[in-house]
């Protein structure tokens, strides 16, 4: 039984270690993990306007929730995971296109890096708005 529980702990940090990956493996990686944590959105934020069918003082009671700074990460996380995943769209269209093949792991890392400066401002506009 220990052989095969070292093997699967073997397996899972080779999974999740990036030394020595390829930028095109980690970009594809970050691709469908943010993909799917915006399709998890997608189900939570139709179950939020659910709550529209219960009434006004549900609805109110969700408010009082969605302004607590719980809610504020968890925006910060759903923008950068827009962001991340769009910028890396055009990157994939890009490639797509024939423009920048050769260039792929630049281009990469600087949308990252864009991605980066704008989640910093967008963090910084909503928290003293």
């Amino acid at each position: 039984m220990t052989t095969q529980t070292s093997r699967w702990q073997r397996a899972l940090r080779g999974w999740f270690d990036p030394r020595g990956r390829d930028a095109g493996l980690i970009a594809f990686a970050l691709n469908r993990i943010s993909g799917l944590a915006l399709v998890l959105y997608l189900v939570l934020h139709l179950c939020v306007l659910s709550t529209l069918t219960h009434g006004e003082p549900a609805w109110e009671g969700f408010l009082r929730l969605a302004h607590t700074p719980l809610f504020f990460l968890l925006d910060m996380a759903l923008f950068a995971a827009i962001l991340y995943h769009g910028l890396n769209g055009v990157r994939v269209s890009l490639i797509g296109l024939g423009y920048g093949g050769r260039q792929q792991k630049s281009l990469f890392y600087g949308l990252a890096a864009a991605a980066v400066v704008i989640w910093g401002i967008a963090v910084w506009l909503m928290a003293t708005v």
